[in-house]
C-alpha cells in the first residue's frame, strides 16, 4: 500500500498529490480527499499559525494512518498538514484515502481527519483582523465526540 505523511509549510497540489497516489494503479476504484483551509471565523482573523513538534508529529499521524489502514481495505493513503502563518483561503491540510470501493475511502478520509484534529501534535494561535494576536486556539469538545463515533 501506499502511504505519505508530509508536513510542510509550502503548499500542496491536490492534483499532482491525487495523480502521484493513483499513478499507473488500475486497482483503485475510489479517492476521497479532504481539503481544510484558513478561514476567517466570522470576520475575525487574518491567518492562523500552526506549530508542530517536527518528528513527533509525523510519528502519531503514522500511527493515525496504520490505524486507518487496520480498520478499511485501503490502497493508498496521502496525508499533509502544512505550519507556519497561513492567510485566510489557504490550503491547511490535504488526506487522501484511495480504495477499490468508495465507502472505505469515505470511512478512512473522516477517521483520519476526526484524529488528525484531536491527535496530531499541532498548535493554533489566532492572529486577528484588529492586528494583535490572539491566544492558542483550544481543543473543541464537538472534535472529541467526533472521535468517539469510531469506537
Amino acid at each position: 500500500m501506499a502511504r505519505t505523511i508530509r508536513i510542510q509549510a509550502e503548499p500542496f497540489d491536490v492534483a499532482g498529490e491525487t495523480a502521484a497516489l493513483t499513478r499507473g494503479r488500475a486497482d483503485i476504484g475510489a479517492v476521497v480527499s479532504f481539503m481544510g483551509f484558513c478561514r476567517d471565523e466570522g470576520g475575525r482573523l487574518t491567518a492562523l499559525e500552526l506549530e508542530h513538534y517536527p518528528g513527533m508529529a509525523e510519528a502519531e499521524i503514522a500511527r493515525i494512518a496504520e490505524r486507518a489502514e487496520s480498520r478499511w481495505p485501503l490502497l493508498g493513503l496521502t496525508v499533509i498538514h502544512r505550519f507556519g502563518r497561513l492567510s485566510l483561503g489557504e490550503e491547511i491540510v490535504l488526506v487522501l484515502a484511495a480504495s477499490a470501493h468508495r465507502t472505505a475511502a469515505f470511512e478512512a478520509a473522516s477517521f483520519l481527519m476526526d484524529y488528525l484534529k484531536t491527535q496530531a501534535p499541532f498548535w493554533k494561535r489566532e492572529h486577528l483582523k484588529d492586528g494583535t494576536v490572539g491566544a492558542w486556539v483550544e481543543a473543541k469538545e464537538a472534535d472529541d465526540r467526533a472521535v468517539e463515533r469510531w469506537g
